[in-house]
């Protein structure tokens, strides 16, 4: 598997640069950002430049589509998403993912079928780039309630879901944090197969009962509760070798340089991934 970063824990970045730096300097060997900016900025031989003098890919980028509101917000957004992922596979990514609230103020039946056209639109058009979709369950209790409907936030859900979908290259987005706040073990990894999962986040929880875990209120890696050490065992025993990338969601930026955040999640991926008996 490949250690990951992404600019969630590295508090005030200055640029999707040193994030790559940062990264490289450290021992990972993967980053979450967004390639067409950087292919903007540096164009597509600058950035594999840089990609390459670090030693990094990257895991994914974020889906640029705006599918969870209105349909002129989707058209506007999915106009643009085939030079996204031009630049993305010019970069060598081959993923992409998105998150699912697991509540809804719009009516429940009615989004999942606009959802499920607008996804499979994308995974669709990413496709033909040769990039994946993952699609991110989301398990914190309090955001269940949070909008006026119940939608989805379990694995089984998210993979019915997928399977309504029908696009052979959409997936899972397997977050350690969704799978502690849906009350999951390892062996609901372990019979998964690796083609289900399209990109793993890695992240910790406090010592709180798990109904009262915020989904900004996330730890670094063997900081908290959460058997990590079994989560990436399962992981790697089924297969799976694509990135694990930190994102750590907190209600206040992280006290540090990102300098230091950056050790400070090396420490807690070393921890964990040792704890795993995974270590390079």
């Amino acid at each position: 598997m490949l250690r990951g970063l992404s600019s969630a824990g590295l508090g005030a970045l200055e640029s999707q640069e040193q994030l790559i730096r940062l990264a490289g300097k450290y021992g990972f060997q993967a980053v979450d950002l967004d390639a067409a900016a950087l292919v903007r900025q540096y164009g597509a031989e600058g950035a594999r430049a840089l990609l390459a003098e670090n030693g990094v890919v990257i895991g994914s980028i974020g889906l640029s589509v705006e599918w969870r509101t209105t349909e002129e917000a989707f058209l506007k957004g999915l106009e643009e998403l085939s030079a996204v992922a031009a630049s993305a596979r010019e970069l060598g990514c081959t993923r992409c993912c998105t998150y699912i609230l697991p509540s809804t103020d719009h009516k429940t039946a009615h989004f999942m079928v606009l959802a499920t056209r607008r996804l499979r639109t994308c995974a669709q058009i990413l496709g033909a780039y040769g990039i994946s979709l993952g699609l991110e369950f989301v398990g914190p209790h309090h955001l269940r309630t949070r909008w006026s409907n119940p939608f989805i936030w379990t694995v089984e859900e998210t993979l019915d879901w997928i399977s309504c979908i029908g696009e052979p290259n959409v997936g899972l987005l397997y977050d350690s944090y969704h799978w502690y706040t849906n009350g999951l073990n390892v062996n609901d990894i372990v019979k998964l197969s690796p083609d289900q999962i399209i990109h793993v986040h890695l992240n910790d929880a406090p010592d709180v009962p798990v109904e009262e875990a915020l989904d900004n209120g996330r730890l670094y890696p063997g900081e908290g509760v959460i058997d990590l050490a079994g989560f990436l065992k399962a992981l790697h025993e089924i297969g799976y070798r694509g990135p694990v990338t930190q994102e750590i969601l907190s209600a206040e930026t992280p006290a540090g340089t990102p300098e230091e955040l950056a050790q400070r999640s090396k420490a807690g991926y070393d921890k964990v991934f040792s704890a795993a008996g995974l270590m390079a």
